[in-house]
C-alpha cells in the first residue's frame, strides 16, 4: 500500500501558497488551512476579522500553547483525512520551525515541504490586490516582519524539501506545481 503523504506548502504572505492549496483542492484532495485556526478563533472571540486581530490570535495561541500549537491542532485533521481513507493531505501554511519539526517528526519523509518564493515586491503587490483581507504596504511589511521575527517562519522555507518561484500568471504557477508533482510521483 502506497504510503499516506501530506503535502505541505510553506511561504511569506502573498507567494502563492493558496493558489497552489486551490489547485489540489480542485483535483479533489482534502485540505487543512493552518490559517483557519486564527480565523476560527477571532470568530469565537468576537473580534473583527482584520490584520491587527489576526497577529494578535497567531501569536496568543502559541504564546498560551507553545510554537507548535498549530502544528499539534493540524496534525489532528490529517489524521481523521487518513483514517477517512485518504492517500493525500493538503496543508497550507506552516509557520514555525517548531511545527516543521513536529510535522517531520510526525510524517517524517512523507511531509514533502513545498517552498512558494516571490519577491518582496510581488508578494505585496499581490497583497494589497487581494480581494478578501488587502494590506496596505506598511501592513505587509509589518506582517512579514512579525512572521520572520515572531513565529520563526524562515526555518521551514529555507529547510523545505522543494522550492517553486512564483514570479508570474497562477496558470504558470499552477503548471509548475504539476510539473514537480509528476517529477516527484506525487499526484499525477
Amino acid at each position: 500500500m502506497q504510503s499516506k503523504k501530506v503535502i505541505v506548502f510553506v511561504g511569506m504572505p502573498g507567494a502563492g501558497k493558496s493558489v497552489c492549496v486551490e489547485y489540489l483542492k480542485k483535483k479533489g484532495l482534502p485540505f487543512a488551512y493552518f490559517g483557519g485556526i486564527t480565523l476560527d478563533e477571532i470568530k469565537r472571540r468576537g473580534m473583527e476579522v482584520n490584520e491587527a486581530s489576526e497577529k494578535l490570535v497567531r501569536e496568543d495561541i502559541r504564546a498560551k500553547e507553545g510554537k507548535g500549537a498549530y502544528a499539534v491542532r493540524i496534525i489532528k485533521q490529517i489524521e481523521d483525512f487518513f483514517e477517512k481513507g485518504e492517500a493525500y493531505v493538503v496543508v497550507d501554511g506552516l509557520y514555525s520551525w517548531t511545527e516543521y519539526k513536529i510535522f517531520k517528526d510526525s510524517f517524517g519523509p512523507n511531509a514533502v515541504i513545498i517552498a512558494i518564493v516571490a519577491p518582496v515586491s510581488v508578494r505585496h503587490e499581490r497583497l494589497a490586490k487581494r480581494p478578501v483581507r488587502p494590506l496596505t504596504e506598511a501592513e505587509a511589511t509589518a506582517r512579514d516582519y512579525a512572521e520572520i521575527e515572531n513565529l520563526e517562519k524562515g526555518g521551514p522555507i529555507a529547510n523545505a524539501d522543494y522550492f517553486l518561484a512564483n514570479n508570474d500568471s497562477v496558470k504558470e504557477l499552477e503548471t509548475d506545481l504539476q510539473e514537480l508533482l509528476d517529477g516527484i510521483s506525487l499526484i499525477t
